[in-house]
């Protein structure tokens, strides 16, 4: 019976050590995204701080009528979802670069770009920038701000939206 007891309280402790790891990583933002024309739930954006000073964004969106599509998405000067989305105003853009794709020469720090959603309309997409703080009066802070999905795709050329369609959903990043 010792024995029995003892590998049971090894199996809980290498658990809980595994699971040590994950626990580390902590929200320190996000936004619930909803659909702007009937407000249902259709993901979220999870920020975390990285060692390094970056900061890493997780987006989940399911939106089962763009199944097998894909959907720009980008953030918005404002974090105010009203009048379908609209009251995002434009793009953020701090840095006043042109409209770009992610990662070219020129492109605004809230290009992150189109996600390519499953069959089932879902997709989890993750990036990591220097662009973004979380920092009061920092230029680069993205607390406050609006979250869109687009119900086209972005062309990366198109100044200076990218010509992404309707705002089908909306989301506000807090601080955590």
């Amino acid at each position: 019976m010792k024995n029995y007891f003892a590998i049971a309280l090894l199996c809980i402790t290498a658990s809980l050590t595994s699971c040590g790891t994950k626990s580390e990583e902590v929200v320190i933002a996000e936004a619930k995204l909803t659909s702007t024309a009937d407000n249902k739930e259709m993901g979220t954006a999870k920020f975390y701080q990285q060692e390094n000073g970056n900061i890493a964004m997780e987006l989940e969106i399911t939106y089962t009528a763009r199944a097998d599509s894909s959907v720009a998405v980008h953030f918005h000067e404002h974090g105010d979802c009203g009048n379908m989305g609209e009251n995002t105003h434009g793009h953020w853009n701090p840095t006043k670069e042109a409209h770009g794709k992610w990662g070219s020469d020129a492109y605004h720090s809230g290009d992150i770009g189109n996600i390519q959603l499953d069959s089932k309309g879902h997709a989890v997409f993750v990036l990591m920038s220097d662009r973004w703080s979380i920092k009061d009066g920092d230029i680069k802070n993205i607390i406050g701000r609006g979250i869109i999905v687009h119900g086209g795709v972005d062309d990366y050329t198109t100044q200076p939206t990218g010509n992404s369609g309707p705002r089908i959903g909306c989301g506000v990043i807090e601080k955590k």
